[in-house]
Protein backbone atom coordinates (compact mmCIF):
# COMPACT_ATOMS: atom_id res chain seq x y z
CA UNK A 1 0.00 0.00 0.00
CA UNK A 2 1.45 3.51 -1.19
CA UNK A 3 2.16 6.13 1.79
CA UNK A 4 -0.79 8.12 0.08
CA UNK A 5 -3.33 4.92 0.14
CA UNK A 6 -2.35 4.54 3.86
CA UNK A 7 -2.80 8.03 4.89
CA UNK A 8 -6.17 7.98 3.13
CA UNK A 9 -7.26 4.95 4.76
CA UNK A 10 -6.54 5.93 8.02
CA UNK A 11 -8.05 9.23 7.94
CA UNK A 12 -11.17 7.63 6.63
CA UNK A 13 -10.79 4.77 9.54
CA UNK A 14 -10.69 7.15 12.07
CA UNK A 15 -13.30 9.62 11.14
CA UNK A 16 -15.57 6.48 10.64
CA UNK A 17 -14.71 5.36 13.73
CA UNK A 18 -14.62 8.30 16.05
CA UNK A 19 -18.10 10.36 14.31
CA UNK A 20 -20.29 7.02 14.99
CA UNK A 21 -19.37 6.91 18.76
CA UNK A 22 -19.95 10.40 18.95
CA UNK A 23 -23.34 9.70 16.91
CA UNK A 24 -24.50 6.26 18.35
CA UNK A 25 -24.76 8.57 22.04
CA UNK A 26 -27.73 10.96 20.34
CA UNK A 27 -29.39 8.45 18.67
CA UNK A 28 -29.98 6.61 21.52
CA UNK A 29 -30.93 9.65 23.30
CA UNK A 30 -28.16 9.93 25.92
CA UNK A 31 -27.78 13.64 26.08
CA UNK A 32 -25.27 13.62 28.80
CA UNK A 33 -23.04 11.19 26.92
CA UNK A 34 -23.51 13.52 23.72
CA UNK A 35 -22.44 16.27 25.78
CA UNK A 36 -19.92 14.74 27.51
CA UNK A 37 -18.19 13.79 23.98
CA UNK A 38 -19.02 17.27 22.36
CA UNK A 39 -17.23 18.65 25.59
CA UNK A 40 -14.01 16.78 25.31
CA UNK A 41 -13.53 17.66 21.53
CA UNK A 42 -14.17 21.45 22.17
CA UNK A 43 -11.67 21.74 24.89
CA UNK A 44 -9.29 19.30 23.55
CA UNK A 45 -9.62 21.01 20.78
CA UNK A 46 -8.74 24.65 22.82
CA UNK A 47 -5.68 23.36 24.55
CA UNK A 48 -4.36 22.01 20.96
CA UNK A 49 -4.78 25.52 19.61
CA UNK A 50 -3.15 27.00 22.50
CA UNK A 51 -0.54 24.50 22.74
CA UNK A 52 0.38 25.16 19.25
CA UNK A 53 0.85 28.91 20.02
CA UNK A 54 2.63 28.46 22.99
CA UNK A 55 5.17 26.25 21.10
CA UNK A 56 5.59 29.14 18.99
CA UNK A 57 6.44 31.23 21.41
CA UNK A 58 2.85 33.43 21.20
CA UNK A 59 1.89 33.69 24.81
CA UNK A 60 -1.63 33.00 25.76
CA UNK A 61 -3.89 32.63 29.05
CA UNK A 62 -4.87 28.71 28.86
CA UNK A 63 -5.67 28.08 31.92
CA UNK A 64 -7.97 30.90 32.09
CA UNK A 65 -9.38 30.11 28.70
CA UNK A 66 -9.59 26.13 29.92
CA UNK A 67 -11.30 27.01 32.77
CA UNK A 68 -13.69 29.61 31.03
CA UNK A 69 -14.85 27.08 28.08
CA UNK A 70 -15.67 24.86 30.75
CA UNK A 71 -18.07 27.06 32.31
CA UNK A 72 -19.36 28.28 29.11
CA UNK A 73 -19.96 24.69 27.90
CA UNK A 74 -21.48 23.29 30.98
CA UNK A 75 -23.82 26.02 31.89
CA UNK A 76 -24.70 26.48 28.16
CA UNK A 77 -25.89 22.88 27.95
CA UNK A 78 -27.85 22.55 31.30
CA UNK A 79 -30.11 26.27 30.50
CA UNK A 80 -30.31 24.99 27.04
CA UNK A 81 -31.54 20.96 28.06
CA UNK A 82 -33.52 22.76 30.88
CA UNK A 83 -35.23 25.61 28.96
CA UNK A 84 -33.93 25.96 25.10
CA UNK A 85 -31.30 27.12 23.56
CA UNK A 86 -32.31 30.66 23.24
CA UNK A 87 -32.05 31.03 27.15
CA UNK A 88 -28.62 30.32 27.33
CA UNK A 89 -27.41 33.48 25.33
CA UNK A 90 -27.06 35.93 28.52
CA UNK A 91 -25.16 33.17 30.24
CA UNK A 92 -22.69 32.54 27.19
CA UNK A 93 -22.87 36.28 26.93
CA UNK A 94 -21.95 37.45 30.85
CA UNK A 95 -19.36 34.45 30.72
CA UNK A 96 -18.04 35.95 27.24
CA UNK A 97 -17.88 39.21 29.37
CA UNK A 98 -16.21 37.91 32.57
CA UNK A 99 -13.52 36.09 30.83
CA UNK A 100 -12.56 39.87 28.54
CA UNK A 101 -12.44 41.09 32.38
CA UNK A 102 -10.19 38.53 34.23
CA UNK A 103 -7.63 38.22 30.97
CA UNK A 104 -7.41 42.18 30.68
CA UNK A 105 -7.02 42.01 34.74
CA UNK A 106 -4.35 39.56 34.53
CA UNK A 107 -2.51 41.30 31.84
CA UNK A 108 -2.67 44.03 34.00
CA UNK A 109 -0.85 42.76 36.69
CA UNK A 110 2.33 40.56 34.97
CA UNK A 111 3.55 43.72 33.01
CA UNK A 112 6.11 41.41 31.66
CA UNK A 113 4.46 40.31 28.02
CA UNK A 114 6.26 42.29 25.36
CA UNK A 115 2.64 42.44 23.32
CA UNK A 116 -0.32 42.41 25.76
CA UNK A 117 -2.79 42.82 22.81
CA UNK A 118 -1.72 39.87 21.23
CA UNK A 119 -1.74 37.51 24.22
CA UNK A 120 -5.58 38.71 25.05
CA UNK A 121 -6.74 38.45 21.09
CA UNK A 122 -5.57 35.06 20.45
CA UNK A 123 -6.81 33.81 23.59
CA UNK A 124 -10.31 35.86 23.13
CA UNK A 125 -10.14 34.07 19.70
CA UNK A 126 -9.80 30.58 20.60
CA UNK A 127 -12.24 30.72 22.99
CA UNK A 128 -14.98 32.20 20.42
CA UNK A 129 -14.18 30.36 17.69
CA UNK A 130 -13.70 26.54 19.37
CA UNK A 131 -15.80 26.52 22.31
CA UNK A 132 -18.40 28.33 21.76
CA UNK A 133 -19.39 27.99 17.96
CA UNK A 134 -18.66 23.89 18.75
CA UNK A 135 -21.16 24.18 21.06
CA UNK A 136 -23.81 24.54 19.16
CA UNK A 137 -24.02 21.14 17.85
CA UNK A 138 -25.29 20.33 21.19
CA UNK A 139 -28.15 22.64 20.82
CA UNK A 140 -29.37 21.41 17.84
CA UNK A 141 -30.87 18.28 19.09
CA UNK A 142 -33.53 20.69 21.14
CA UNK A 143 -34.20 22.46 17.71
CA UNK A 144 -37.36 20.22 17.61
CA UNK A 145 -40.17 18.94 20.25
CA UNK A 146 -39.19 15.93 22.52
CA UNK A 147 -40.80 12.72 22.33
CA UNK A 148 -43.62 11.33 24.58
CA UNK A 149 -41.08 9.01 25.90
CA UNK A 150 -39.03 12.32 26.71
CA UNK A 151 -36.57 11.29 24.05
CA UNK A 152 -34.89 14.66 21.80
CA UNK A 153 -35.88 14.44 17.69
CA UNK A 154 -33.21 17.33 16.49
CA UNK A 155 -30.47 14.74 16.64
CA UNK A 156 -30.94 13.58 12.99
CA UNK A 157 -30.55 17.69 12.54
CA UNK A 158 -26.78 16.70 13.76
CA UNK A 159 -26.53 13.63 11.47
CA UNK A 160 -27.39 15.17 8.36
CA UNK A 161 -24.73 18.09 9.27
CA UNK A 162 -21.80 15.71 10.00
CA UNK A 163 -23.23 13.42 7.22
CA UNK A 164 -22.72 16.27 4.47
CA UNK A 165 -19.69 18.34 6.26
CA UNK A 166 -17.07 15.20 6.70
CA UNK A 167 -18.26 13.40 3.35
CA UNK A 168 -17.43 16.79 1.89
CA UNK A 169 -14.01 16.68 3.32
CA UNK A 170 -13.13 13.08 2.20
CA UNK A 171 -14.55 13.79 -1.54
CA UNK A 172 -12.41 16.76 -1.82
CA UNK A 173 -9.30 14.92 -0.05
CA UNK A 174 -10.08 11.99 -3.10
CA UNK A 175 -11.16 14.09 -5.62
CA UNK A 176 -8.17 16.47 -5.00
CA UNK A 177 -6.00 13.23 -5.35
CA UNK A 178 -7.08 12.37 -8.51
CA UNK A 179 -7.39 15.20 -10.45
CA UNK A 180 -6.43 18.61 -8.77
CA UNK A 181 -4.27 20.47 -10.66
CA UNK A 182 -4.96 23.98 -9.72
CA UNK A 183 -4.67 25.28 -6.17
CA UNK A 184 -7.08 27.93 -5.01
CA UNK A 185 -5.39 29.03 -1.76
CA UNK A 186 -1.27 28.31 -2.41
CA UNK A 187 -0.47 30.81 0.62
CA UNK A 188 -2.63 28.96 2.59
CA UNK A 189 -2.61 25.34 2.00
CA UNK A 190 -0.91 24.25 -1.27
CA UNK A 191 -2.32 20.92 -1.51
CA UNK A 192 -6.31 21.78 -1.48
CA UNK A 193 -7.31 22.62 -5.55
CA UNK A 194 -10.21 23.95 -7.19
CA UNK A 195 -11.10 19.94 -8.60
CA UNK A 196 -10.58 18.85 -4.67
CA UNK A 197 -13.10 21.59 -3.36
CA UNK A 198 -15.61 20.68 -6.66
CA UNK A 199 -15.73 17.12 -5.71
CA UNK A 200 -16.39 18.00 -1.97
CA UNK A 201 -19.51 19.94 -2.84
CA UNK A 202 -20.70 17.66 -5.31
CA UNK A 203 -19.95 14.82 -2.59
CA UNK A 204 -21.95 16.91 0.25
CA UNK A 205 -25.01 17.31 -2.47
CA UNK A 206 -25.03 13.64 -3.48
CA UNK A 207 -24.96 12.90 0.66
CA UNK A 208 -27.25 15.34 2.02
CA UNK A 209 -29.79 14.23 -0.54
CA UNK A 210 -29.37 10.44 -0.14
CA UNK A 211 -29.46 11.07 3.66
CA UNK A 212 -32.34 13.26 3.59
CA UNK A 213 -34.69 10.05 1.71
CA UNK A 214 -32.93 7.78 4.27
CA UNK A 215 -34.05 9.35 7.24
CA UNK A 216 -37.16 10.88 5.43
CA UNK A 217 -39.64 9.47 8.07
CA UNK A 218 -37.62 11.46 10.79
CA UNK A 219 -37.19 14.66 9.04
CA UNK A 220 -40.11 17.83 8.35
CA UNK A 221 -41.60 17.66 5.56
CA UNK A 222 -39.52 20.55 4.29
CA UNK A 223 -36.70 18.87 3.75
CA UNK A 224 -37.30 16.95 0.51
CA UNK A 225 -33.61 15.21 -0.84
CA UNK A 226 -34.06 17.83 -3.04
CA UNK A 227 -34.46 20.93 -0.78
CA UNK A 228 -31.30 18.84 1.59
CA UNK A 229 -29.10 18.82 -1.39
CA UNK A 230 -29.37 22.77 -1.60
CA UNK A 231 -28.36 23.46 1.70
CA UNK A 232 -25.74 20.53 1.52
CA UNK A 233 -24.09 22.99 -0.76
CA UNK A 234 -23.10 26.40 1.69
CA UNK A 235 -22.60 23.74 4.40
CA UNK A 236 -20.27 22.36 2.41
CA UNK A 237 -18.59 25.31 1.47
CA UNK A 238 -18.66 26.18 5.30
CA UNK A 239 -16.72 23.00 5.89
CA UNK A 240 -14.05 24.11 3.86
CA UNK A 241 -13.80 27.66 4.68
CA UNK A 242 -13.27 26.12 8.36
CA UNK A 243 -10.37 23.66 7.16
CA UNK A 244 -8.62 27.03 5.33
CA UNK A 245 -9.22 28.62 8.72
CA UNK A 246 -7.63 26.08 10.75
CA UNK A 247 -4.67 25.60 7.95
CA UNK A 248 -4.06 29.64 8.69
CA UNK A 249 -4.03 28.83 12.48
CA UNK A 250 -1.43 25.97 11.93
CA UNK A 251 1.02 27.94 9.10
CA UNK A 252 0.86 31.14 11.97
CA UNK A 253 1.66 28.59 14.84
CA UNK A 254 4.08 26.38 12.45
CA UNK A 255 2.65 23.16 13.20
CA UNK A 256 1.84 20.41 10.30
CA UNK A 257 -1.07 19.24 12.61
CA UNK A 258 -2.39 20.43 15.93
CA UNK A 259 -1.69 16.64 17.35
CA UNK A 260 -0.76 13.61 16.83
CA UNK A 261 -3.42 11.76 18.82
CA UNK A 262 -5.71 10.60 15.85
CA UNK A 263 -4.15 8.02 13.03
CA UNK A 264 -4.43 9.75 9.76
CA UNK A 265 -6.03 13.02 10.48
CA UNK A 266 -3.60 14.54 13.59
CA UNK A 267 -5.18 16.30 16.52
CA UNK A 268 -8.90 17.07 18.09
CA UNK A 269 -8.78 20.19 16.70
CA UNK A 270 -8.28 18.63 12.85
CA UNK A 271 -11.02 16.23 13.53
CA UNK A 272 -13.63 18.82 14.17
CA UNK A 273 -12.42 21.96 12.39
CA UNK A 274 -14.92 21.64 9.57
CA UNK A 275 -18.20 21.39 12.17
CA UNK A 276 -17.12 24.73 13.77
CA UNK A 277 -18.40 27.12 11.25
CA UNK A 278 -20.88 24.44 10.04
CA UNK A 279 -22.80 24.19 13.61
CA UNK A 280 -23.45 27.48 14.44
CA UNK A 281 -24.93 27.87 10.61
CA UNK A 282 -26.82 24.38 11.04
CA UNK A 283 -28.38 26.07 14.07
CA UNK A 284 -29.52 29.14 12.53
CA UNK A 285 -30.96 27.45 9.20
CA UNK A 286 -32.88 25.13 10.95
CA UNK A 287 -34.64 27.41 13.38
CA UNK A 288 -36.03 29.27 10.31
CA UNK A 289 -39.26 26.79 10.17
Amino acid sequence: MTPGRLTFFLRLSSTIILWLLLLATILIGWEIGFFALVGFMAMRALWEYYSMLEHDGIRVFTLTGLICAAVLLCGGFLITRASGAENSRDFELLVLVLFLVTIFARQMFRGAENDPLRAMSYTVFGLFYIPWLFSFITKIIYLTPRLESGMTTGQWYVLYLVAVTKFSDMGAYVFGSLFGKHPFAPHISPKKTWEGAAGGLLTSMGVGAGFAWLARDAFPPFLTPAFAAVIALPVGALGIVADLIESVIKRRANSKDSGATIPGIGGMFDLSDSIILVAPVGYLLFRLP
